[in-house]
């Protein structure tokens, strides 16, 4: 008899995620791995007929281009429940409704989620039950704390996926592969060898329509805090024996427990800025201010810089920039190493002033390095040369490759508790910093690189 299919139920179905993200990427999943059994049901407080939301996962599908016959089959066993998540009784009869194995998927905000899983404590879940969340995690510390600690009241740690979909791309998964299957790279990757690390995600998209969300979060929480900080976290790790998700994320963990601002000051080693008017790809950008729905007294940062250290025997003294906004004139989404100068360049050779640099771009995948060797014409006067290669392109959406492994109870793409805990730990006393006015907020112009003097990688 085929195992019984693993019931994907989706809490607070109706809203954006699901459509532009959750579906879309289900869709690439099975597409790639035909084999899946998985049922998809949906829940919010919003009437949607059965109809309605079979035919919101079939477009999702098609769109994904799954076969019919099986896209077919998906379909016929999806449904819609109607139900506030927030009644008891409700919710209750939610449960009994859902198949196992199960896992509840919360595409709720973050106060809502906390909300439901107090109820869920009280309802006591089925044992196996798997609970996927997604960002943030708490808005500080304390609260992330707080919300492990519910969690935990629900389901044990290994039942529990808190989801970064930076974790389900191909670039960033061949962090792993580049360092440890490599052996020209595996022992120049460290502080004798690396003088800066800059980790980069600049984007030319301004708000779009995003206030109610972004305006309470800025760059900093939404970027750094969860995304640039994990994708550190796989750069600096050490050495794992075997890709086992525990063993994985527990060298993750001991890397964030060695991040702190630059020389442990949270005002030097950050900056914030946000953007005016300006015009990108011959489109005006209005001022961020007057954005529908922003609060100008909120000072929402939409570009953040941290300089980071890791108090290690591997990293001592070697700066980590993190830095992501939006609104960028130049776009830039990339992982780039500087390598120090040699100890000694031979004496007649004139060397280049640019340093060796590893520059791994995260979308569109590729990888290139930077090496001094001759140059054409003279053979004593040296330059930079490029090797280039494309990484092969992804076989699935992230939320695909994060949606598999949650199917198959396999955490080694999410986050554990105690790594969601240091994130918040690392960046908590910037934004204290920020909040007390000791880092002034620049400005720069929609379409510009940045305030004067910032440099991205």
């Amino acid at each position: 008899m085929p195992d019984a299919p693993t019931t994907l139920l989706i809490l607070g179905a109706s809203g954006d995620l699901t459509r532009r993200l959750l579906l879309p990427g289900l869709g690439t999943l099975l597409r790639e791995e035909p084999g899946r059994r998985v049922r998809v049901l949906g829940a919010d407080r919003v009437e949607v007929s059965d109809e309605e939301w079979r035919t919101k996962v079939r477009d999702s599908l098609a769109e994904a281009d799954v076969p019919p016959d099986l896209a077919e089959d998906v379909v016929a066993h999806a449904r819609y429940l109607q139900t506030d998540l927030l009644e008891k009784d409700q919710l209750q009869q939610l449960l009994a409704a859902a198949p196992d194995p199960l896992v509840l998927y919360f595409a709720l905000p973050p106060s809502v989620t906390v909300k439901v899983c107090g109820l869920l404590e009280e309802l006591r879940v089925r044992e196996g039950t798997r609970l996927a969340l997604e960002k943030p995690f708490g808005d500080s510390l304390e609260t992330a704390q707080t919300l492990n600690r519910q969690l935990l009241r629900v389901v044990p740690e290994g039942d529990i996926y808190r989801i970064d979909h930076f974790l389900g791309v191909n670039t960033i998964l061949n962090l792993i592969g580049l360092r440890f299957a490599n052996r020209l790279l595996q022992p120049i990757w460290s502080a004798e060898h690396i003088e800066k690390v800059e980790i980069v995600y600049d984007e030319s998209l301004a708000l779009e329509g995003r206030a109610g969300y972004y305006d309470h979060a800025g760059a900093l929480m939404d970027m750094l805090q969860s995304h640039l900080l994990e994708v550190l976290a796989f750069f600096a790790i050490e050495a794992p024996a075997t890709m086992h998700a525990e063993e994985i994320r527990g060298l993750k963990a001991q890397a964030l427990r060695a991040v702190h601002p630059w020389k442990h000051d949270p005002v030097a080693a950050s900056r914030r800025a946000r953007y005016t008017t300006g015009e990108i790809e011959g489109r005006t950008v209005p001022d961020y201010v007057a954005e529908d729905g922003v609060d100008p007294e909120r000072e929402t940062e939409t570009l953040a810089q941290l300089t980071v250290q890791l108090d290690n025997l591997r990293w001592a003294g070697v700066p980590f920039v993190l830095r992501s906004g939006k609104a960028i004139g130049t776009q830039s989404k990339q992982v780039a190493v500087t390598f120090r100068q040699p100890a000694h360049v031979p004496l007649g050779l004139r060397d280049t002033p640019e340093p060796d640099r590893l520059v791994l771009q995260l979308k569109p995948g590729s990888i290139s390095l930077d090496l001094s060797m001759n140059a054409e014409g003279d053979p004593f006067e040296l330059e930079q040369k490029e090797l280039h290669a494309e990484l092969g392109k992804a076989r699935m959406l992230p939320y695909g490759e994060v949606l598999g492994a949650i199917l198959d109870g396999n955490p080694l793409l999410t986050i554990r508790g105690d790594e969601a805990e240091e994130l918040w730990r690392i960046v908590e006393p910037v934004l204290d910093a920020w909040r007390a006015g000791d880092v002034p907020l620049e400005e720069y112009a929609a379409g510009s690189d940045g305030p004067q003097g910032w440099s991205p990688a």
